[in-house]
């Protein structure tokens, strides 16, 4: 454990803070959590990180509990395990997901910790992990869709003072970056990772000179409880001792293995919640293994419940005590090291979906369709004419569900923050051009709510190189819930110079392009909500005016247009009728078919070969 290095030992005393003093400290710190992204943004060099903002920052109190941030707090891991002393001007560096619970989950996330000294004691935290384009390993990006281990994954570095006594070490950080690609990207954004969490510290600070360090201790116990006791209420209100369970799956692992079953059940025990993982799959021989840090699940949940139930609600982590989280070992979401973890990414994005089908059962109308659950990865690399290195890493979106209070958004992130790497960037910078960036219509699964819809990319490669991909739910579909149809898968495939046509798995790596050859990369849509035969015609005539949707796609509404795009209102009506008389009852989940349908049917609809049973010792 930790020991932490204090000139000052005198203790905090609780005081009574007034509701205003408190709405100023709290909006104080989500200003200062915001603009530790505006310094990583300027001065950071990789796209992930300036352009898409891959990217988590958190303030937390003197105890290592979040009060602003996304992820959840992993701090009081890192205090649990790391072995030496902590003293002012210390900053530590990690990208070891075993060193640290899981806090971040594989090693392209370079986390940097620093605690917040005033008057000789620690009044708080700063903290941000950002995505490194490369850290090494077998391939260009770090990301290998075939590892066994993490070992080959780049290089793993354990909890370090990366500063010591504000003191850089720079024999240290000369040795780490020697094992990557772009060693003055990874440099420029770890100085700006720095920085954010530097910045961070200084409005700490101004705000305890400011107020007195009591009051602002004091105002964080105040924050903490008030999401406890919110927490606490929603959980009564919405969540029953009878067990729910939910299952999803991640496609394959890279290996030709596949489906991998995630499973979770859920239930009450008096005032808490317990969500257990047991039923999941074993870990995967693959690298879509996800280790699962639980104060970060707790947070999700809690995210979850708070948008669902009561947005008004601004979350922290002072609602931890009363969530209990279950993770077999040796799981795929509790993999054992070296256990590898470059794709795990499918993993983390498949827990959204089986939260929103655990938590909207016994409340179907506040249930969410399975969307673009995911953050797959394109990357393109080689050597330009000039002799110079190129690495192209970035994110692709795809639709968000529909939801009960509206369509699902298209072509979205998972992640609310992330943003495009704009074409104009891409084309200025490496050598492609962006031949489309479009919405698929009719990927969108088709309901009430219409879920939102894929786009697909189309890469034209000006220099020869090598490409990589990470995607799923190639086999499996987003589901839809309440009578929505699910969305329509992901693919990818390649036109060669030649006009020959190459499907691509969803994940592989190495695959060679030369000049000319076009990209397609197509990701999937979001699942429907509610009865798309009750949609109003009107709206749907005007999405296939707008290119969302197709002629064909408006008959899944019960839909007939003219020739001139106008709704034809009789043979609208005469058609759902026929649809109503003729349609099984709705279902509450639609998959789209069981796992042995779709692997029956994989190679017909997908062009690729099912992946085979995973075997598991």
């Amino acid at each position: 454990m930790a020991r932490i290095i204090e000139t000052n030992t005198d203790g905090f005393k609780s005081v009574d803070v007034d509701l205003v003093t408190v709405d100023i400290i709290e909006n104080a710190l989500r200003n200062a959590r915001y603009e530790m992204d505006a310094v990583l943004f300027r001065t950071a060099m990789s796209p992930g990180i300036r352009e898409q903002h891959d990217e988590f920052p958190l303030i937390a109190d003197h105890k290592g509990r979040m009060v602003v941030g996304q992820f959840g707090s992993f701090i009081g891991g890192f205090l649990d395990n790391y072995a030496g002393d902590i003293e002012e001007g210390d900053v530590f560096l990690t990208s070891d997901p075993y060193s640290c619970d899981g806090a971040i989950s594989h090693a392209n996330d370079w986390l940097v910790l620093m605690p917040i000294f005033l008057d000789g004691r620690v009044v708080g935290w700063s903290a941000m992990f950002g995505h490194m384009t490369d850290v090494g390993g077998k391939v260009p990006g770090s990301l290998p869709t075939d590892a066994h281990s993490i070992h080959e994954e780049g290089v793993v570095i354990p909890p370090i003072k990366i500063y010591n006594k504000g003191q850089l070490n720079t024999e240290l950080l000369d040795l780490i970056l020697n094992q990557v690609r772009m060693k003055q990207w990874n440099r420029s954004d770890l100085n700006a990772i720095v920085a954010a969490c530097r910045t961070a510290g200084r409005r700490v600070v101004e705000l305890c000179q400011r107020f007195g360090t009591d009051i602002y201790i004091s105002t964080l116990e105040a924050l903490l409880d008030r999401n406890y006791r919110a927490m606490s209420q929603l959980i009564q209100n919405t969540i029953s001792t009878e067990k729910l369970s939910f299952t999803d799956y991640i496609d394959d692992d890279g290996l030709g293995n596949g489906p991998y079953k995630i499973h979770c059940t859920m239930w009450r025990e008096g005032d808490h919640v317990v969500l257990d993982f047991e039923g999941t799959d074993p870990q995967s021989i693959g690298p879509i293994n996800f280790f699962l840090n639980v104060n970060m699940f707790k947070m999700f949940f809690g995210i979850y419940m708070i948008m669902v139930f009561d947005p008004q609600i601004l979350w922290n982590d002072g609602f931890y005590p009363l969530v209990e989280v279950r993770i077999p070992n040796r799981s795929l979401l509790k993999p054992e090291y070296p256990a590898a973890l470059s794709c795990r990414t499918h993993g983390l994005g498949r827990i959204f979906d089986v939260l929103g089908g655990l938590l909207g059962q016994r409340q179907p109308e506040f249930l969410c369709a399975a969307g673009f659950s995911s953050s797959p990865h394109l990357m393109y690399s080689g050597t330009d004419r000039n002799g110079e290195w190129f690495q192209l890493y970035q994110i692709g979106f795809g639709g968000i569900p529909g939801r009960p209070f509206g369509d699902g958004p298209d072509g979205h992130s998972l992640w609310p923050s992330f943003t495009n790497v704009p074409n104009e960037f891409l084309e200025a910078y490496f050598p492609l051009v962006i031949e489309s960036y479009e919405t698929v219509p009719d990927s969108g699964g088709a309901g009430f709510f219409r879920g939102g819809n894929g786009i697909d990319i189309a890469y034209r490669f000006l220099e020869p190189g090598t490409i990589s991909i990470h995607d799923d739910r190639w086999l499996t579909y987003p589901w839809g819930v309440n009578g929505g149809e699910p969305g329509m898968r992901s693919t990818k495939y390649l036109i060669r110079s030649n006009g020959s046509k190459e499907i691509l798995p969803s994940k592989c790596d190495n695959v060679d392009v030369n000049v000319n050859d076009v990209l397609h990369y197509v990701t999937w849509g979001g699942g429907g909500w509610g009865d798309p035969l009750i949609r109003d015609p009107e709206l749907v005539a005007l999405e296939l005016k707008r290119g969302l949707i197709t002629v064909a796609g408006a008959r899944n509404y019960g839909v007939v247009l003219n020739q001139d795009f106008s709704l034809d209102e009789d043979a609208t009506a005469e058609l759902r009728s026929q649809l109503l008389k003729s349609r099984p009852g709705l279902e509450v989940f639609n998959r789209g078919g069981e796992i042995v349908d779709l692997k029956e049917r994989c190679e017909a609809e997908t062009g690729l070969i099912a992946p085979i049973d995973p075997v598991f010792t």
